[in-house]
């Protein structure tokens, strides 16, 4: 094939595909133009998970009649004039290339009013091109409205999300941005439904409200800038340990307020947790790191989600430092009741799991699939390790037993029993609660709140981001069942992970699960070693993990120097 200059068609649709991954990358396109306009109130609206309408309005400085036609030529930009400009970036977009990339697979109108016009300008952009141009009132501003997100690539459009997805991803961004601008007021639309809004007065302890709910907000503490500021400074605000999330999704990083991902900053806020947190367990955070434009290189990805630090080793320590600053400050050594917390039953607390229909330990539960597939030889249980750990002679020699993961595997066999059968057991709540969820838990929720009757919840929304629980099931009554919710919403929001009936089962199971660091008697651990010889699967958690480590004797005898 000879060399050829492309199409410019073709060069903007592969300018098009590094910029507009999904629907959400336009949202962040648009609400960045909407910031570096100077804007103080930024509206997005969605449909059909953006593919079907994205509308940003903003009421910033907006374009003159003159330059309007210019914003969608490709590197036409007001960010940057010169080379010297890159090396001091300060604002949020700089490339020249979200608005051309967008048109490229979109159907975009845009009306803006500059300071001082008495009417707007109107544009109808297809394919590319300006398909009409007139005068439209409105006041100072502009509005941006993209329909029909790759219309015309339905290769991209078949690899799109749910719209439940999609709409999740949207509401992160907003999330972010009204993170990193307390003072601007946001407020987003998903499907003609308020998802978010805050309040836009400056205090990030209000915007955190909104985006995650009252009970983070709470237990959030700030970060003390130095007495005489250094580069870099840190500030914002940082979770105590007992609103830890099992993913990294609550780690915002903004760095001179723009949005990134960066596993450096990552790492230097989990190890100033180091200690705090049990093992799978990561912080809340929204830090934003202050630092001379020059000092920091932006120009390294397309859709500039990431950064490059001129310091790095000076970015990490100063993070590192204020964020275990903050924590020393408020945290005390803590005490194993608040690590392990045992299972309290009507008998009383030394009881750390229920016994099946409390019937004599040896007599195998009533669940237990009646083929196993994979069984396991019987044990004899010799003792406990490190509260954690059980350990068992086999025929064939030691097995060594983690409590929690094969607890993990019993309850989730359990309750795939209990719902194939239809016989989940439900607990009434004596008072309704209501259950916060963030705008991008929202998302999921909204899809999903009656599937997870099946399972034993109860669960009907109750306004703008809260719903109303009137029951939950009888296995994790008594436990943190808001925050398993809040998990399982998390990990759906970051996509379709397989089968969404199983993972709630897996959640489930982990958070009825006996907890590492619990102890145990000797009646409960033959217990549930029993549980375990009647799994199908008893050798998996229902994560993966493995539930045993085996020693052969044959393996035992080679350590020792006997054969």
């Amino acid at each position: 094939m000879p060399i050829r200059v492309l199409d410019p068609q073709v060069v903007a649709r592969i300018a098009a595909g590094e910029v507009v991954e999904r629907p959400a990358s336009v949202v962040k396109e648009l609400v960045e133009n909407s910031l570096d306009a100077g804007s103080s109130q930024i509206s997005v609206e969605v449909r059909g998970g953006g593919v079907s309408l994205i509308r940003v309005t903003d009421n910033g400085a907006g374009i003159p009649p003159g330059e309007v036609g210019l914003a969608f030529d490709r590197y036409a930009t007001s960010k940057v004039e010169n080379l010297d400009d890159l090396e001091s970036i300060s604002s949020l977009g700089f490339r020249g290339e979200a608005l051309p990339s967008i048109t490229a697979v979109a159907q975009i109108d845009m009306i803006t009013c500059a300071a001082g016009d008495k009417a707007g300008t109107y544009l109808d952009l297809r394919d590319g091109a300006i398909a009409n141009r007139g005068s439209q009132g409105r006041s100072q501003g502009t509005t941006v409205t993209v329909r029909n997100l790759f219309r015309k690539i339905p290769a991209r459009l078949k690899f799109l999300k749910s719209v439940a997805t999609e709409n999740g991803h949207i509401a992160n961004v907003v999330s972010q941005y009204a993170l990193a601008f307390p003072e601007i007021k946001f407020s987003l639309f998903l499907d003609e439904r308020m998802a978010l809004r805050t309040p836009g007065n400056g205090r990030l302890i209000d915007s955190i409200v909104e985006v995650y709910g009252a009970e983070v907000a709470e237990n959030m503490i700030e970060l003390r800038g130095e007495a005489v500021a250094p580069s870099p400074r840190v500030a914002g605000m940082v979770g105590l340990p007992k609103v830890s999330r099992s993913g990294r999704g609550y780690l915002s990083f903004f760095v001179n307020r723009r949005w990134v991902n960066s596993r450096l900053l990552a790492r230097a806020v989990e190890e100033a947790y180091h200690g705090l947190l049990m093992v799978g367990k990561h912080p809340v955070a929204i830090i934003n790191i202050s630092l001379p434009a020059q000092e920091v290189d932006v120009n390294i990805h397309p859709t500039k989600s990431e950064v490059k630090f001129g310091n790095e080793r000076a970015v990490f320590s100063a993070v590192h430092r204020a964020v275990r600053q903050a924590l020393a400050e408020q945290i005390t050594v803590p005490r194993v009741e608040e690590i392990a917390v045992a299972y309290e039953s009507p008998s009383g607390p030394t009881q750390a799991f229920p016994l099946p229909a409390q019937v004599h330990p040896a007599s195998p539960a009533p669940w237990a699939p009646e083929v196993p597939t994979s069984s396991l030889p019987v044990l004899r249980v010799l003792g406990q390790l490190g509260n954690s750990y059980i350990i068992a002679e086999g025929p064939d020699g030691l097995y060594l037993i983690d409590q929690h993961a094969a607890h993990e595997r019993v309850q989730f066999e359990k309750i795939e029993q209990q719902r194939s059968r239809r016989e989940i057991e439900v607990q009434g709540l004596l008072e309704p609660m209501t259950l916060e969820v963030s705008p991008r838990q929202e998302a999921v929720l909204r899809s999903h709140y009656q599937d997870l009757a099946e399972f034993g919840f109860a669960i009907e929304p109750f306004g703008d981001r809260t719903f109303l629980v009137r029951a939950v099931p009888a296995l994790i009554y008594n436990k943190d069942w808001a925050g398993m919710l809040r998990e399982l919403l998390d990990s759906l929001s970051e996509g379709d992970k397989g089968d969404w009936a199983e993972g709630v089962a897996a959640s489930m199971a982990c958070h009825s699960a006996v907890r590492a660091g619990q102890t145990l008697t000797d009646v409960e651990m033959r217990e549930l070693v029993r549980q375990l010889e009647q799994a199908a699967a008893p050798h998996t958690c229902p994560h993966g993990r493995p539930t045993m480590i085996h020693l052969s004797s044959e393996q035992l005898k080679r350590e020792f120097g006997r054969t």
